[in-house]
């Protein structure tokens, strides 16, 4: 009787757009930072590392058309990163083979280029069945909070609760109003 009861009680709350201060991070399917992941280097770091700051995830390629996103990546990051934003950049080499290069190659080419200094982590899949399941879980949140990704330099939003807010397509440049904007309006929310 106790669960019908908490049941009921859970889906008014969430009808009413109201959430239940019971409900763990991890059992919220926007929560996409409970996930260890290995950085370029090989070292293990939990996403929950991030949790409280703003968080643009971006899966990334050497050698794409939208490569020099890189640059204006990095500018962000500079930019707002006293304020709490943080970029973490995901290589991949699921679109025509643009990311072909090892862990370290992706590193060197990053620092080389473009300064990255941003986390950036392992080469991992961000599609399809051997996706790995950050990713899994940005595509089955949906649009408009996710999707699966369609090009490199997606980039996915998570406010400082470590829930999705927004994806942007590749075409989106990091510089561009609607990117900033939205990034701006996370930073000043109070957390």
């Amino acid at each position: 009787m106790m669960t019908l009861i908490t049941a009921l009680l859970a889906s008014s709350m969430l009808a009413l757009g109201l959430s239940s201060s019971t409900t763990e991070p991890g059992d919220d399917p926007r929560y996409v930072l409970g996930f260890e992941m290995d950085r370029l280097d090989g070292t293990p770091e939990s996403l929950e590392t991030y949790e409280g700051r703003v968080v643009l995830m971006v899966n990334t390629a050497s050698r794409c058309g939208f490569t020099p996103q890189y640059e204006g990546l990095q500018a962000l990051y500079e930019e707002f990163e006293d304020e709490g934003l943080v970029i973490l950049g995901f290589p991949a080499n699921n679109f025509m083979g643009q990311e072909p290069g090892t862990d370290e190659d992706i590193a060197e080419f990053c620092r080389v280029n473009y300064g990255v200094t941003f986390p950036m982590f392992s080469k991992i899949s961000v599609r399809g069945d051997d996706a790995h399941p950050l990713f899994k879980r940005l595509a089955a949140i949906g649009k408009p909070q996710g999707g699966e990704p369609r090009w490199n330099f997606t980039k996915y939003l998570v406010g400082r609760d470590g829930r999705a807010e927004a994806m942007f397509p590749s075409s989106v440049a990091p510089g561009s109003d609607e990117l900033r904007g939205r990034i701006v309006a996370l930073l000043r929310e109070t957390p």
